[in-house]
C-alpha cells in the first residue's frame, strides 16, 4: 500500500517533500497517477503509515495539498 499526497501545484509537490524530509517522513515525488487527477503532474508518495503526520505537517506549515490517496 501507498499514501499518495495530491497537488494543485508543482511548487507545492517539491515543497511538501522537502518539508517531510528534513522531518524524517520518507517520500517521493512521482508523477501523479492519471487514474487520480490530471491537475498537477507531481504527487508526493509515502507509507499510509506516515501519511497522517504528513498531513499534519503539512496543515502546520500552510502547504495547500489536495488531498491524500491511501491506496
Amino acid at each position: 500500500m501507498e499514501a499518495i499526497i495530491l497537488f494543485h501545484s508543482t511548487n507545492y509537490a517539491i515543497w511538501a517533500q522537502d518539508l517531510l524530509k528534513k522531518n524524517n517522513i520518507t517520500c517521493k515525488t512521482i508523477p501523479v497517477p492519471r487514474d487520480l487527477s490530471s491537475d498537477c503532474g507531481y504527487c508526493v508518495r509515502t507509507s499510509p503509515e506516515d501519511s497522517n503526520s504528513a498531513e499534519e505537517l503539512l496543515k502546520e506549515n500552510d502547504v495547500e495539498y489536495d488531498r491524500v490517496v491511501v491506496r
